[in-house]
């Protein structure tokens, strides 16, 4: 028997918006096409058999897809996410396919399930209870994966964030100014090449030739070592390809360029780290992410966000790797932090917090740049696995520092760019 009166629908959905939960998008296959909506409503039921639960609006399309169809899949969404938790829930309306740009797998029923969300269910409905307005689907679990490990996606309070940072579980490395640095400050072409060839052993990808300086030939590695080069256009991109440099990279003077860029790149994009100056002042924001965005629908290697002259505030950058993250989605998002405020590691930590696992270091830090060997103590002490070779780097830091004890200050940046925009390199930001 019902008791006496109701309470308000208002305050009813204020209380539950205080009630915060995950994000997942639910999907369905019907004669062959696909659906998906965004959904909250999604609990585990039983272990034995494998259960879950999910309730829908009976007004909404995709209930009376699954009514029918009697599958569903539910993929949970990650913290970088919130733009496809958007998509699915129809709040882009230029958005005709909102599968587009994603990769889908399949399992038993057929229906689509998100490969980049932190994992998915796929389900084949035993029971359906009426629940007011909604009906509650009950759907036993015939395949579940887990994709990845980071923060989930949450709703709280009507909006999409996060409340946890989660460490990535490992953490790639690259290095692109030990071999300038060292030929500026030592000379010795053999020795720049040794140490080269010794730090892309430890399993970091070295930086060997640098086009846009005029240099002519590449630092030999050993076999099996990655190395990059510095281009400038497709031309010098082309030369490096013909000295045996597998990877290329090119710093774009102004972010505003990116679309250019790509353009002139062609196919050789999915070869390309591609480098964003200034990449986390907030009066660069608007273009930073637009670049970011057209460098991903480009398919380019890598997408690396440099902080230009150690200028970003921790704030700055977490505020932008938020964003950028979820944008640069499938692209690996890298970072070039520097370290003359001594501050390098802890921004480190922020960008790995932030969903960034790939970064761009010098050993010793030599150009100013945050120290490759430092990075992987920090590494070491917070449980976040890098193929690199400790122990082999830290030695050869430490003979470095010994060789160049008595030598020449500090080369200048790495990214000599010129100041974009023209006027705000020290000015208020």
């Amino acid at each position: 028997m019902r008791g006496g009166a109701m309470v308000d629908a208002a305050a009813f959905r204020d209380m539950l918006s205080q009630w915060p939960s995950g994000v997942t998008i639910v999907t369905t296959l019907v004669d062959g096409v696909r659906h998906g909506m965004t959904a909250s409503s999604f609990s585990s039921v039983s272990l034995s058999p494998p259960l879950v639960s999910i309730c829908l609006d009976r007004k909404l399309y995709t209930h009376g897809l699954i009514a029918d169809s009697g599958v569903f899949g539910v993929s949970v969404l990650a913290k970088d996410q919130a733009e496809l938790a958007r998509r699915f829930a129809g709040m882009v309306p230029e958005v005709t396919d909102r599968f587009a740009g994603e990769t889908w797998s399949t399992a038993t029923t057929g229906v689509p399930l998100l490969d980049s969300g932190l994992g998915w269910v796929d389900c084949t409905v035993v029971h359906q209870h009426p629940g007011g307005d909604h009906t509650i689907f009950v759907g036993e679990v015939s395949a579940a994966h887990t994709a990845r490990r980071t923060a989930p996606l949450l709703f709280h309070s009507r909006g999409w964030g996060q409340f946890a940072d989660v460490l990535p579980d490992v953490a790639a490395l690259s290095d692109s100014g030990l071999v300038a640095a060292l030929a500026a400050r030592d000379g010795d072409a053999a020795w720049v090449a040794e140490a080269a060839a010794r730090v892309a052993a430890t399993g970091i990808r070295v930086r060997v030739l640098d086009l846009t300086t005029g240099d002519a030939a590449a630092v030999p590695l050993p076999d099996g070592a990655s190395g990059s080069a510095l281009v400038a256009d497709p031309g010098q991109a082309r030369q490096a390809l013909d000295l045996g440099v597998p990877t290329l990279e090119l710093a774009l003077a102004d972010p505003r360029e990116a679309a250019q860029v790509v353009e002139r790149l062609g196919p050789l994009a999915p070869r390309t780290s591609v480098i964003v100056p200034h990449a986390f002042l907030p009066r660069c924001a608007d273009d930073v992410l637009a670049a970011v965005h057209v460098l991903s629908g480009a398919g380019v290697l890598e997408i690396c966000l440099d902080d230009t002259a150690g200028e970003a505030t921790l704030l700055e950058i977490r505020a932008t790797l938020q964003e950028a993250v979820g944008v640069a989605r499938p692209v690996p998002l890298r970072v070039s932090l520097e370290d003359r405020d001594r501050l390098g590691l802890v921004k480190a930590l922020t960008a790995l917090k932030s969903g960034v696992n790939h970064f761009d270091t010098t050993l010793v830090g030599l150009d100013g740049a945050l120290a490759t060997e430092d990075l992987i103590r920090l590494l070491g002490t917070i449980d976040v696995h890098t193929p690199v070779d400790g122990a082999a780097l830290g030695l050869l830091a430490e003979h470095v520092r010994r060789r160049l004890a008595d030598r020449a200050d500090l080369p200048a940046r790495r990214h000599d760019l010129s100041p974009y925009p023209p006027d705000h390199v020290g000015a208020a930001g």
